[in-house]
């Protein structure tokens, strides 16, 4: 993205355990946040999360951030869009119940692949129950990786306000998603005030920060592009980064959440993927570049200065002190890895995630 050198990471707010940033410096026609609070931090380094315990652990940053936006009257009527179904994934109807805001409607859309040859052809919405609430908030959350799926659920349900000679009055998306989501909302919101020329914008919070896809199999090999996220070119959470490094293992995870509808609702399915990807790695081990994979997975070739540390994660705004201490940590989290090797990891990430869902495994 062309203004993405120009973007800064900006506190914004620290309360009742949650920390949110703006994204300030690109001259954006929306606004971007990166919120970070202690469940979200743990379920995105910790693929052992899986069943209600992933809609539980998006509750207490998504109230937090209901409340500033009710603060700041950026939603006054609320009208909840369901994405089957990956939005049951996100608690918006219960943290705006928490925060006293009346959701008028719930929309659902069920957006699904259309294959041919056994390759992806298109979307297609398969289910359709849309209610209409004019001037609303619409409400959606949702895991924004290529952005396809809500771009195309996005003009479905804004033809059908249209075709009723209805408007919304701003759009906020909740995601644990990648920078895609920046440059289609920019875009989209230059179109859609084209037709609604006081179309407030959009308002997208994204948890724990704006990651990237992955647009190869990466320096392991295994990764799988448009759909594996990670940190290199992307903007992290100062807080999330420093849990992730904290303990040896989380950075090298295969991405950010895996698959989210798996997660929770077919967790068997996600065990496979999580110990298909380490099973991999461990038979992959002494073929890939460990010095390598380290740079990939911190985004950006280490040793660097502490001044180019902040300029590649786009933290000159942030406190001093913190940012400081933050650099010597992952300095120390380098050094600690000398003499560690990729077989070991995967031995471990193995075994630990064997012995927490045993229960799931055939």
């Amino acid at each position: 993205m062309e203004k993405w050198n120009e973007t800064l990471l900006a506190p914004e707010f620290s309360e009742q355990g949650v920390d949110c940033y703006r994204l300030v410096g690109g001259d954006y026609e929306n606004e971007y946040y990166v919120v970070s609070e202690t469940e979200t931090r743990k379920l995105l380094n910790k693929p052992e999360v899986v069943g209600y315990e992933v809609y539980h652990c998006l509750i207490p940053a998504t109230a937090q951030m209901m409340y500033y936006f009710k603060e700041q009257k950026k939603v006054t009527t609320a009208n909840i869009l369901s994405i089957l179904r990956g939005a049951l994934n996100y608690p918006l109807e219960e943290s705006c119940y928490r925060e006293h805001i009346r959701v008028h409607d719930i929309s659902f859309l069920s957006s699904e692949r259309v294959f041919n040859h056994d390759e992806i052809a298109g979307l297609e919405i398969k289910y359709s129950k849309l209610t209409m609430v004019p001037d609303s908030t619409l409400l959606i959350g949702d895991i924004i990786a290529t952005g396809d799926t809500l771009l195309h659920c996005l003009g479905y349900v804004i033809e059908f306000y249209r075709k009723n000679g209805a408007k919304l009055r701003n759009i906020i998306i909740f995601t644990i998603g990648g920078t895609r989501g920046i440059e289609l909302l920019e875009q989209l919101t230059k179109d859609i005030r084209k037709f609604w020329p006081d179309f407030e914008g959009f308002i997208l919070v994204y948890y724990e920060g704006i990651f990237t896809v992955y647009q190869d199999k990466g320096v392991s090999g295994i990764n799988l592009p448009d759909i594996d996220f990670y940190w290199k070119n992307g903007i992290v959470a100062p807080e999330f980064r420093r849990e992730t490094l904290s303990k040896r293992d989380p950075l090298f995870e295969k991405c950010i959440i895996y698959d989210g509808g798996a997660r929770r609702y077919e967790i068997h399915e996600h065990v496979r993927e999580v110990l298909g990807f380490w099973e991999g790695i461990l038979a992959r081990a002494d073929q890939i570049d460990f010095k390598q994979l380290l740079d990939e997975k911190l985004g950006y070739p280490a040793p660097v200065s502490y001044e180019e540390w902040l300029h590649y994660n786009h933290y000159e705004k942030l406190d001093a002190v913190k940012t400081t201490w933050l650099y010597r940590q992952e300095q120390g989290y380098i050094e600690s890895l000398k003499g560690v090797t990729l077989q070991e990891i995967a031995v471990q990430r193995i075994h630990e995630f064997k012995t927490a869902l045993r229960k799931y495994i055939l």
